[in-house]
């Protein structure tokens, strides 16, 4: 019965052109604050899903790693019931450490991770690969994966057979500081150079596992760590406290999300702050809906003294009221949710709108719609609606009319 009102109220001609014009002013600052809204965090889910894309091709679903200290050992039993946990897809062992690349004059420090066959499964490196081949060599003659940065740098190139590549690692039984006797040094060839993004381009290379083992002097068991891969539809954050209990305090277990819990917060900080801004068009439309609704309560003066006459508890006038302020918003809130689903659907197809400049993975503004966006955005319409009518509906709720004109 309120909605009935209310929508009547809505549709009715008003004796003055202005409430009219002042209501529908209030719609369209609904629909367009709605509207922003939801394109927006369309996009900044967009582009969050690209960069998850880039880190989820380098960082593996869970890693475990020593808590304390470079290296650990890994006992048959404990990899054993790693693998047997429900959940796990594939496990790869990994030894890193600091290097120093040297070619010819040119050298720079590199992270330089050994990894076994198994790595390519978890992390999807070798769809990176932009120059040569995924080949990390066997120990007896190591290859490396360099990063294109890292390439830059000391001219590490796949192509170029005649050079005279020299990974220098740390002798870790060296009691001297002699730098002769301090360092291992073995010489190596370029398979392959990666491409992620400069983060990782900079500072990784990749090589033979059992390589790294052999010049840092570590057992078969001794690992920086595992790597592993769930199997889809998997609970990460399940399957993480239970790989806790089996690995015990002496390692440390952390998902995605947690190896890059910085990147991630920063993320959604971003959004939501993003989403506080953008909110302020909904209270800009707010204003505009307070002034239509007063002015609406003084046009249906006669209307609200004939409902009390006929025993309209001073509730009812106000819910009715409410109800026009919410049908603003429904009408408002409907017609910006759809405006944004044609542009971004548009904007998914035809990436009609493009991004600037030459340095981006994409030349388009990426686009990725939530259901969670939506309800969020109908809430937050919702809320200011409500809010904005219940002075106009309390007053008229509170005032004494006259039917004498």
């Amino acid at each position: 019965m309120n909605f009935l009102f209310a929508w009547r109220y809505f549709r009715s001609k008003k004796s003055a052109n202005a409430i009219n014009i002042i209501a529908w002013i209030s719609v369209l600052a609904i629909a367009v604050g709605t509207a922003a809204l939801i394109i927006v965090l369309s996009v900044f889910n967009g582009f969050e899903d690209i960069v998850k894309g880039l880190y989820s091709d380098f960082y593996s679903d869970i890693r475990i790693t020593p808590a304390k200290g470079k290296y650990a050992a890994f006992t048959p039993d404990m990899v054993q019931k790693i693998a047997a946990t429900p959940g796990i897809g594939e496990i790869s062992f990994f030894v890193e450490e600091k290097a120093v690349l040297m070619n010819g004059d040119y050298q720079t420090i590199v992270y330089l991770k050994g990894v076994d066959a198994a790595y390519d499964k978890v992390c999807n490196l070798s769809k990176h690969i932009e120059r040569g081949t995924y080949n990390l060599g066997t120990d007896e003659e190591p290859a490396i994966i360099a990063g294109s940065g890292i390439s830059n740098a000391v001219g590490a190139d796949p192509q170029d057979k005649l050079s005279n590549l020299i990974v220098y690692l740390p002798n870790r039984k060296a009691n001297t500081f002699d730098n002769l006797e301090a360092m291992h040094s073995y010489n190596v060839v370029t398979s392959g150079i990666f491409a992620i993004q400069q983060e990782f381009d900079d500072k990784y290379a990749f090589t033979n596992l059992r390589f790294m083992q052999y010049m840092l002097d570590l057992k078969n068991e001794e690992y920086s760590g595992v790597d592993i891969l769930l199997k889809p539809g998997s609970n990460e954050t399940a399957i993480s406290k239970q790989l806790a209990a089996i690995t015990g305090d002496k390692m440390k277990v952390r998902t995605r999300y947690e190896q890059n819990q910085s990147l991630f917060s920063v993320m959604q900080i971003e959004k939501w702050v993003i989403y506080g801004i953008l909110s302020l068009i909904l209270v800009v439309a707010a204003f505009n809906m307070i002034g239509a609704l007063t002015m609406l309560v003084l046009e249906k003066q006669k209307d609200i003294a004939v409902l009390k006459a006929m025993g309209a508890h001073t509730t009812r006038i106000q819910n009715i009221f409410l109800s026009a302020g919410l049908v603003l918003a429904i009408v408002g809130g409907g017609a910006g949710m759809l405006l944004a689903l044609v542009i971004c659907t548009l904007q998914l197809q035809f990436h009609f709108i493009e991004l600037t400049g030459s340095t981006f993975i994409i030349n388009y503004y990426p686009v990725q719609m939530h259901l969670q966006d939506f309800l969020l955005v109908s809430f937050t319409v919702f809320t200011v609606a409500v809010l904005a009518a219940w002075l106009p509906a309390k007053k008229a709720a509170s005032q004494l009319f006259s039917l004498k004109s």
